[in-house]
């Protein structure tokens, strides 16, 4: 059996952390819990070459052997157990050599059975160093808190034989006593009993981290092999591609990007383009609406469309179609190191109610998706419970309603090119906007169940009504909760000036109210600030609300419907004079003055088809609005 190894510990950096602290604490721990990363490959150091990628197990081996131990013993629940390195005759003997006969393939163990072989390896009868690694531990006790006698006997055990576990001396590099220890390998911590582990120094508890972005790095320019690059430190262009590669792999498992080079080798992908099928395989389609060739030209269109459906907001269209364009073009969040993971676009739309702020999101929705269905929206307000948020992720394992997940993770796994609006986002419960942070900053979230979602190809836009009206003694009411507000800005106001106001209540808020700067640092000068509605863009929406109430009558009823000029000009007269609330109080205004008193005058009256039906007066009489209809 060859013991050709990189050495350890100290000695040699490369190795991952966990295996180096594994190594460097053999003298004094007997038992060690390893949760976190367990299923992913891991950058391993040879004596000659580029490092090697090896799956956990592996890795062990390849790093305990040059420690002088002569096998690792590895119990599944699944396969039961099995020697490592497989089909080496003399690892098999040095198992035998401590537990006896080994089982046949596939015969799982009893817990009394694993007992014994735990007891003779842990306490060897003769001087063999071997390790035994429980694989999915997790799953050897129904629950940590609620198990079967035979379970808990056998934890006990195992809480006692961390204490009576025996060192074993053998030559070699390392003539000093180590324990043989015994890996637990479970998918957290708390799987396991708490008065296992709890207080007990014997044991070691070792969280395997992700791979951080030199790990990937370095994982991109050893995979670039598949790609005819055996050394892509030498090539500028594949440098590049390798570093993008690593970027935009934000969050995945080095195990992860294998399959993403295999994936990339399938679709016949090169190798400066695997970003696009880091993509693929984050988001599960094929479809890139963003890379659409005719997206361009729709967002061009739509410098004209978009303002005949938003009225009266030219410069919050103007900014709003700026960030879309970056969006297109991929260059939100630029100038940031790492940006490829953040959302496509971020948007928050801040302003007087009713000038049209879900508007044009629903135009921004139809502009890039072509389908007002892409659209998904949070009434904020639903949320301002704690717990709330579990609806939006879904509810912690364990919970009722864990299987189903959550809202905003299902839908955009489901697809993930969506706009997102978050409407009226000062309501949530400042605890939910933590989620918003990491969407914001990483791109991803991850659900109750420990599933990833991606938004990276989403947009998100947050409404927010902040800055209408400001506590008017801040000395006074800080901390309260409460206390009376004054107006902040009002119709009438330059444009510029209630710009200024919003956003510095904006501020404000998330700055001194909530204490997350953080996130309205996220925001940057995405905050697109809407403008009350001015008196020529109340006409044009009365135009059109009234148009289409005119459009609805000649659907439903095949009636065609005409209104005087003068009862015409009192009902514009009294539906815009007050625009506070913008152009949802027109809309009001139009029903209760227009649509009630038209649908009473109808409903008395026999509807011919391709009947003329001629508004010639409105009056007023004692407080209700009557038509006169011919």
């Amino acid at each position: 059996m060859s013991l050709e190894s990189p050495t350890l510990g100290g000695r040699l950096p490369g190795w991952p952390p966990f295996i180096r602290e594994l190594d460097a604490t053999l003298s004094v721990h007997s038992q060690y819990v390893l949760s976190g990363n367990l299923y992913d490959s891991f950058l391993a150091p040879s004596l000659d070459g580029p490092a090697r990628l090896l799956p956990l197990r592996d890795l062990l081996w390849d790093s305990l052997r040059s420690s002088g131990f002569s096998c690792i013993i590895v119990y599944d629940p699944v396969d039961g157990l099995q020697v490592l390195p497989e089909g080496d005759e003399e690892a098999a003997a040095s198992a035998a050599r401590l537990i006896g006969k080994l089982p046949k393939k596939d015969e799982v163990p009893s817990l009394e059975g694993l007992t014994r072989h735990l007891a003779a390896v842990a306490r060897p009868a003769e001087n063999v160093r071997a390790a035994f690694v429980l694989d999915s531990a997790s799953r050897i006790a129904r629950t940590p808190t609620e198990m079967e006698p035979a379970e808990r006997d056998f934890f006990r055990f195992c809480a006692k034989l961390s204490r009576t576990a025996r060192p074993v001396r053998v030559p070699g590099a390392r003539p000093k006593p180590l324990y043989n220890p015994v890996l637990w390998l479970v998918e957290r911590p708390g799987d396991l009993p708490a008065w296992l582990t709890g207080g007990n120094d014997n044991i070691r508890e070792i969280t395997i981290p992700r791979p951080h972005l030199g790990d990937r790095q370095e994982t991109a320019r050893l995979l670039a092999r598949a790609f005819g690059v055996t050394d892509a430190g030498a090539d500028d262009a594949a440098s590049a591609a390798c570093d993008a590669f690593a970027e935009q792999a934000d969050g995945l498992t080095l195990q992860s990007m294998i399959e993403v080079t295999r994936l990339a080798k399938e679709r016949n992908v090169e190798l400066g383009d695997l970003p696009d099928a880091v993509r693929t395989y984050k988001l599960g389609v094929l479809d890139n609406p963003w890379s659409r060739g005719h997206l361009r030209r729709r967002v061009l269109d739509g410098e004209k469309r978009v303002p005949e459906r938003v009225i009266g907001q030219p410069q919050a269209v103007t900014k709003t179609l700026d960030i879309l364009k970056r969006a297109v073009l991929g260059l939100s969040g630029a100038q940031a190191t790492r940006s490829g993971s953040r959302p496509r676009g971020v948007l928050f739309f801040a302003g007087p109610t009713g000038t049209g702020k879900t508007e044009l999101a629903k135009a921004v929705t139809e502009l890039v998706f072509g389908d007002e269905s892409a659209y998904l929206r949070f009434d904020m307000s639903e949320f301002s419970a704690e717990g709330s948020g579990d609806r939006l992720i879904g509810a912690p394992p364990g919970y009722v309603g864990h299987e189903a997940g959550g809202e905003l993770t299902n839908a955009v796994r489901e697809d993930p090119f969506r706009v997102i609006l978050f409407d009226e986002i000062e309501k949530a419960h400042p605890r939910i906007l933590d989620k918003f942070l990491q969407i914001l900053e990483d791109g991803r979230l991850t659900d109750g169940r420990g599933n990833t979602v991606h938004f990276s190809e989403s947009i998100l836009i947050f409404t927010s009504n902040l800055g209408m009206s400001v506590p008017a003694a801040p000395a006074l009411t800080a901390g309260a909760g409460g206390g009376p507000r004054i107006r902040n800005v009002h119709p009438g106001m330059p444009y510029p000036e209630v710009e200024a106001s919003i956003k510095s209540a904006v501020a404000d808020h998330f700055t001194d109210v909530l204490n997350r700067p953080e996130l309205l640092n996220r925001f940057g000068d995405n905050i697109v600030v809407f403008d009350f509605i001015g008196a020529d863009a109340a006409d044009k929406i009365f135009d059109l609300q009234f148009a289409n109430i005119c459009r609805r009558v000649a659907e439903e009823h095949r009636l065609v419907l005409t209104v005087r000029g003068e009862p015409l000009q009192a009902l514009r007269e009294s539906c815009t004079a007050e625009l506070d609330k913008g152009g949802r109080g027109i809309g009001m205004a139009l029903e209760s003055a227009f649509v009630n008193p038209l649908a009473r005058a109808l409903f008395d009256r026999e509807l011919v088809p391709d009947e003329r039906v001629t508004v010639t007066g409105l009056r007023r009489e004692g407080g209700i609005v009557h038509l006169d209809v011919q």
